[in-house]
């Protein structure tokens, strides 16, 4: 019998070892306006320092333009937490940003039909 350090912590089932919040070292407000559906695109440019291994992988998933909820759901993180990191990566130069590629009223009601009938024909 192996002895209670000798494996891992948790299966794969369980999830993280390290709370969301962690990452993001307790901050819980980006230091720019973000919306889930703002476009997030690397830059180009290394980032100075060392920023922690989820920034890295936000960034790497940055080399095309992405939103930042598709970004949240890929690292598995919260939203508010996902845009602390890529406001960190924005300060440093590393992201670029924009809103998003529509300019009328997101909570319109034909596209809110429009979703739930895609999602309906999904189900």
């Amino acid at each position: 019998m192996a002895a209670a350090g000798d494996g891992p912590w948790l299966d794969d089932a369980a999830g993280r070892l390290v709370r969301p919040f962690t990452v993001s070292n307790g901050r819980t407000k980006p230091s720019i306006a973000l919306d889930l559906m703002s476009q997030v695109m690397a830059t180009g440019v290394t980032p100075l320092g060392y920023l922690g291994p989820e920034h890295a992988q936000a960034l790497d998933l940055c080399r095309a333009p992405v939103s930042v909820a598709e970004v949240a759901a890929h690292l598995k993180l919260p939203a508010v937490v996902t845009k602390v990191l890529l406001s960190d990566l924005v300060d440093c130069g590393a992201l670029t940003t924009k809103p998003p590629a529509f300019h009328h009223n997101p909570t319109d009601r034909s596209l809110l039909e429009a979703v739930l009938d895609g999602l309906r024909r999904q189900l």
